[in-house]
């Protein structure tokens, strides 16, 4: 089941992605990025009420505080993401951001250990972490011309910047300090509810809702800024995404002995957020990205087939 629920977070977090950065790649809204966490806060928010009244999810204060670390590294690593979209093409953020679980997969190899793993599993988790960092690295190191060519296509113009880079190795990081801790936390949870990932969701969606209630006050209330239906119906859209993404990743990563599979699989939903840009977005690519994009998922097609 960790397999499909993490084809399903891809799915969903590359729609994410593709929306996002429709929603936040007007450089004259320098406030984007806050109304994208104000989006999917009220969306979340929105979830966790139905997943509480309808759906009967426990949850309470220590749940609340228990999951809280976590909440905030994610919600941390999203800001920082969505403010980078503003300066980079989403062809070039999605892979360095989700190199993540690249990331995470190495650092349970390490202090969890690859005795449970097949020598084809290790070559698929390999495949991925490869394919997925190897995105990132085809698109640093790209020529200038075929840079201006893309961006010509797309009708935007990025300047290179320290803070372009910066902001997406940020969420890489915090992202991936949530993610591996995300399932430490699950385990104490464990012994304090019987639907530990559901609470911890739960948990997650509402404390997006507040950061989302606090963007709110000083955008709209503090700075007078005004929200358009035009230019936000994206943010909402890939605030559907998000939180459909989220639902699956929960009960994804919870799968404890499948970690260090799930987690590069989930990452490598930059691959298809490198496609919608290609697609959608008009960034034009060069077959070292196909190639790339072809490691991933043979990858995942490995790591399916082992689950059988």
């Amino acid at each position: 089941m960790w397999f499909w629920l993490s084809l399903i977070t891809l799915l969903c977090w590359s729609g994410s992605d593709l929306f996002s950065k429709i929603g936040c790649r007007d450089a004259s809204d320098k406030y984007s990025h806050l109304k994208m966490v104000m989006a999917v806060g009220l969306v979340m928010g929105l979830h966790a009420l139905y997943e509480i009244f309808v759906g009967g999810t426990v949850i309470n204060a220590e749940i609340i505080l228990t999951y809280l670390p976590v909440s905030l590294l994610y919600i941390g690593s999203m800001a920082m993401g969505y403010l980078g979209l503003r300066y980079i093409e989403l062809s070039i953020s999605s892979p360095i951001c989700n190199s993540s679980g690249a990331l995470v997969a190495v650092l349970t190899l390490i202090f969890v250990g690859a005795e449970d793993y097949s020598p084809l599993a290790l070559v698929a988790v390999a495949l991925v972490c490869a394919g997925a960092i190897g995105l990132g690295v085809v698109d640093f190191c790209e020529d200038d011309e075929l840079r201006a060519q893309r961006q010509e296509a797309g009708n935007y113009k990025y300047a290179k910047s320290f803070l372009a880079l910066a902001l997406p190795v940020a969420y890489c990081i915090l992202d991936a300090a949530g993610t591996f801790a995300d399932n430490r936390v699950l385990e104490k949870l464990s012994l304090l509810v019987e639907d530990f990932e559901g609470s911890a969701n739960v948990a997650y969606e509402l404390t997006f809702l507040a950061a989302g209630i606090l963007c709110f006050v000083y955008v709209v209330l503090i700075k007078k800024d005004r929200l358009i239906p035009k230019m936000e119906a994206p943010k909402y859209t890939g605030a559907i995404f998000e939180t459909a993404g989220q639902f699956a990743y929960i009960y994804a990563i919870a799968d404890t002995e499948h970690l260090a599979m799930s987690a590069p699989i989930i990452s490598a939903y930059c691959a298809a957020s490198v496609l919608w840009s290609r697609l959608f977005l008009k960034e034009k690519l060069s077959w070292k990205h196909y190639s790339m994009i072809g490691l991933v998922l043979l990858g995942i097609i490995i790591m399916g087939v082992l689950d059988l």
